[in-house]
């Protein structure tokens, strides 16, 4: 059903957080059981473009991400590498122009 692929894109909004005088914020309860976000955890604070988002993901989340890319990167260089052409062999036919 298209409707439900649209709305799980969605992010899930949790409600909202006032910032306190030392910069620090509170995440709402819901938020932090669903994403298993305990003491001590570890966040990454990110800056969306136009500095106009926030956005933190837990440190385990981004390590395994960057994993996952880096895993790809290095399968693309593969590819990329292997489709080069080998040192002193012509890859292209040059015609020749004849006079008129």
């Amino acid at each position: 059903m298209l409707t439900r692929t649209v709305t799980e894109k969605i992010p899930k909004f949790y409600g909202s957080v006032t910032v306190g005088e030392r910069g620090q914020v509170a995440i709402p309860a819901e938020a932090r059981r669903e994403m298993g976000i305990e003491p001590a955890s570890k966040l990454l604070a990110f800056g969306g473009p136009d500095r106009r988002i926030l956005l933190f993901i837990k440190l385990e989340e981004a390590t395994e991400i960057l994993a996952d890319v880096t895993a790809a990167l290095s399968q693309i260089q593969r590819v990329v590498q292997s489709d080069r052409p080998k040192e002193g062999r012509r890859t292209t036919t040059r015609s020749r122009r004849t006079a008129p």
